[in-house]
C-alpha cells in the first residue's frame, strides 16, 4: 500500500534519476582518479627506481674510486709484499663498504683470468659477497688483480630502505637472473625463473627484467594483488670508469591494496555516503511530497463521500498558493455550489413530493365521488325503475281492457299513476338538489 502512493513514486522516480546522474558522475570521476593515481605511482617508482640506481651505483662507484686510489699507491710498492697488505688493510679500514681486499697473482692457484675493471656476482659458496676486480698490469703485461669484495649487507640496507610504502620491497636482480639484493636470504642466489615457473605473469616481468626492459607488471602472488615495477641498472658514466654493462635489474614490488587502498577505501566511503544521502532524499523528498499532495488527498476523500451521496461535508480550505492549493479552494467551492444546488433540488422534491401527495388525495377523492355518483344514479335509476314499470303496467292496463274497466277501476288506476310519476318526480329532484351540492362543494 506504502509504494503505491503517489508520493512514493514520485519520490522514487527523483531518486532514481538522482541516483543515475550521481552514479555516472562517480564512475566517470573514479575512472579518471584511478586513472591518476595509477599514472602518479608509476612516476613514484620510476623516481624511486632512479633514486635506488644512483645510491646503489655511488656505492659501486665509492668502492672503485677507493680501489683505484689504492692501485696507483700500490704499484709504486709492487715489490713490496708487506707494503701492498697493508695497502690492502688500509682500504677495508677507510672505506665501510669494503669487508676484504687482497692480491691474487697470476702465478696462484686462484689466478682470476679478466683483463679489465669488473663485478661479479656473489657465488654459490659466498651469496653475501660482491667482489669489484681491478687487474693489475706491470709493463703492459697482467700480472694479477686485485680483488674488492663488499659485504652486500650494505646494499641490501640502501635497496631495502627503497619503499614507497610500508608493504612495498625492492629486489636487485643478476644478469643469470639470480637475485643479488632481496628481503628474504633464503632465495638469495636463486634463479628467479626457477621459483616463479608456476606463475606466469611473475615469470614474464623476470624475463623483462633479464632482458634490460623497462616497465611494470600485475600479478598475483598468494591470493594478493601486486605491482612489480623495474628498470635496468644503468651506472653513471665518468671518465676512467669501466663501464663495463653489468646486466643488473632493480625492480620494486609494491601490493596494490598500498596503490590503490586509500583510493578503494574512498570508494566504499564515498558509495556509503552516496547511498545514505540518497535514502535521507528518498525520505525528506517523500515527506515534501507527501506534504504537498495533502490537499489532493483531501480532495480524493471528498470525492468519495460526494460519490457516496454525502454532498454538505465540508471540506477545509488550503493554505497552498500553488496550482494544488489552487484546484483544493476551487473543489471547495465547486462542492459548496454542488451542496446549494442539491439542498434546492431536495426542497424542489420535497415540495413536488407534497404537491404529488395532494394531487394523489384529490385524485382518490375525485375517484370517490365518481363512484359515489355512480352509485347514486345507479340506486336512484333503482328506485325509478318500479315506479316507472308500475306506471307502464297501469297504463297497458287500461290500453288493453278500458271497455271492460269500470269507471272506479280507472280512477284508482289514474290514481296509482299519478302516486308513481310524484315518486319519479320526487327522485329527480332530489338528484337535481345532490348534484348542485357536490358542484357547489367542488
Amino acid at each position: 500500500m506504502f509504494t503505491k502512493t503517489l508520493s512514493f513514486r514520485l519520490s522514487l522516480m527523483v531518486i532514481a534519476a538522482l541516483a543515475t546522474l550521481l552514479m555516472l558522475a562517480l564512475i566517470i570521476m573514479f575512472v579518471f582518479s584511478r586513472k591518476l593515481v595509477k599514472e602518479e605511482s608509476l612516476q613514484d617508482a620510476g623516481q624511486t627506481l632512479e633514486a635506488t640506481v644512483q645510491a646503489i651505483d655511488n656505492i659501486l662507484l665509492n668502492v672503485e674510486q677507493s680501489s683505484g686510489n689504492i692501485y696507483w699507491k700500490m704499484m709504486g710498492h709492487i715489490n713490496q709484499p708487506d707494503k701492498i697488505k697493508e695497502y690492502t688493510h688500509k682500504l677495508v679500514e677507510t672505506n665501510p663498504y669494503i669487508t676484504d681486499c687482497r692480491v691474487i697473482w697470476d702465478s696462484d692457484s686462484e689466478a682470476i683470468n679478466v683483463n679489465t675493471a669488473c663485478w661479479t656476482e656473489p657465488s654459490k659458496d659466498n651469496t653475501n659477497i660482491i667482489s669489484f676486480l681491478l687487474p693489475i698490469f706491470i709493463e703492459q703485461q697482467k700480472t694479477g688483480v686485485i680483488t674488492v669484495d663488499m659485504s652486500l649487507t650494505q646494499l641490501s640496507n640502501v635497496v631495502l630502505e627503497t619503499k614507497l610504502s610500508p608493504n612495498s620491497f625492492c629486489a636487485l636482480l643478476g644478469k643469470s637472473g639470480s637475485f643479488i639484493v632481496y628481503p628474504d636470504s633464503s632465495i638469495l642466489n636463486m634463479n628467479v625463473l626457477e621459483l616463479v615457473n608456476d606463475n606466469p605473469s611473475v615469470a614474464e616481468a623476470a624475463e623483462d627484467m633479464l632482458t634490460g626492459e623497462t616497465g611494470y607488471k600485475h600479478f598475483k602472488f598468494e591470493g594478493e594483488d601486486f605491482y612489480v615495477f623495474y628498470k635496468p641498472f644503468e651506472r653513471t658514466a665518468m671518465s676512467g670508469r669501466a663501464m663495463a654493462d653489468l646486466g643488473w635489474s632493480v625492480g620494486i614490488i609494491y601490493p596494490e591494496d598500498d596503490i590503490f587502498g586509500d583510493y578503494n577505501r574512498l570508494l566504499y566511503y564515498v558509495l556509503i555516503i552516496a547511498v545514505v544521502g540518497l535514502l535521507l532524499l528518498l525520505f525528506l523528498c517523500r515527506s515534501f511530497i507527501h506534504r504537498q499532495f495533502l490537499p489532493l488527498r483531501q480532495l480524493a476523500v471528498s470525492a468519495q463521500h460526494i460519490a457516496e451521496g454525502r454532498y454538505d461535508e465540508p471540506i477545509p480550505n488550503s493554505r497552498q498558493q500553488d496550482e494544488v492549493g489552487r484546484l483544493h479552494n476551487h473543489f471547495h467551492q465547486m462542492q459548496q455550489s454542488l451542496a446549494t444546488r442539491m439542498s434546492e433540488m431536495q426542497q424542489l422534491t420535497d415540495t413536488l413530493q407534497k404537491r404529488g401527495e395532494v394531487l394523489q388525495a384529490t385524485y382518490e377523492q375525485a375517484q370517490g365521488a365518481d363512484r359515489m355518483k355512480t352509485n347514486f344514479l345507479y340506486n336512484m335509476s333503482n328506485q325509478m325503475t318500479t315506479p316507472v314499470n308500475n306506471i307502464n303496467h297501469h297504463v297497458k292496463t287500461v290500453c288493453a281492457r278500458y271497455n271492460d274497466l269500470t269507471e272506479e277501476n280507472v280512477n284508482q288506476l289514474i290514481h296509482e299513476i299519478r302516486q308513481e310519476g310524484e315518486k319519479i318526480t320526487a327522485l329527480l329532484n332530489r338528484l337535481i338538489t345532490d348534484s348542485e351540492n357536490i358542484i357547489n362543494k367542488g
